[in-house]
């Protein structure tokens, strides 16, 4: 058991990382625009959100998503 609860310890770290550098990249790119690996960041960001639908409020909600996994 003490072996899963360090595997779920791993992850759950690695998935707060990832997210942090999501929104990371998405904010440096907004600030600083085409950055290389910044760049390529919020393009896919946008692609990804634009493959959603074209509808406002799913911008919305995946703006609202994003801001409260950086916090």
């Amino acid at each position: 058991m003490n072996a899963l609860n360090n595997l779920k310890g791993i992850v759950g770290a690695l998935t707060s990382l990832t997210i942090a550098l999501i929104a990371f990249g998405v904010a440096a790119g907004i600030v600083f625009g085409d950055v290389p690996f910044v760049g390529g960041v919020l393009d896919n960001l946008l692609a990804f959100v634009n493959n959603l639908g074209d509808s406002g409020l799913v911008g919305l909600l995946v703006a609202g998503w994003l801001i409260s996994a950086a916090e």
